[in-house]
């Protein structure tokens, strides 16, 4: 049988695991923010995260890239814990499953902004 999206976040929560937001928020821990540009935009983001568009995380989270992002690799070097946030939990399980398949300690941030914003935890707006 064919595999549905479902089955990947199912398969990917497996890998990674996840954290509550009140865990992730003031965790000593970088939090990517792997929504696109214009749902920051329009939903604001957790003060503090690094956006990396989900289509644009390997290339970023590689260290031999040109593209790296230098608050990845370092967390990579010194095992520091990189939680994802999405809108609601999905693309950040998948992104969570892709970092940890590359050598991070990566987890999801469960329920995304929603659950974020549901525990009363802060989101700056532009």
């Amino acid at each position: 049988m064919a595999m549905g999206i479902r089955d990947f976040i199912a398969a990917a929560m497996a890998t990674a695991g996840s954290v509550s937001p009140r865990e992730a928020h003031g965790a000593d821990a970088v939090i990517v923010d792997v929504r696109e540009a214009g749902e920051l935009a329009q939903t604001g983001r957790v003060a503090g995260s690094v956006h990396i568009p989900r289509g644009f995380l390997e290339a970023r989270a590689d260290p031999s890239a040109e593209t790296a992002e230098t608050c990845l690799t370092i967390a990579l070097d010194t095992n520091q814990p990189v939680y994802v946030l999405c809108a609601s939990g999905a693309r950040a399980a998948m992104a969570a499953k892709t970092l940890t398949d590359m050598g991070y300690t990566a987890r999801s941030i469960e329920g995304g902004l929603k659950g974020w914003r549901e525990c009363g935890l802060p989101v700056e707006t532009s």
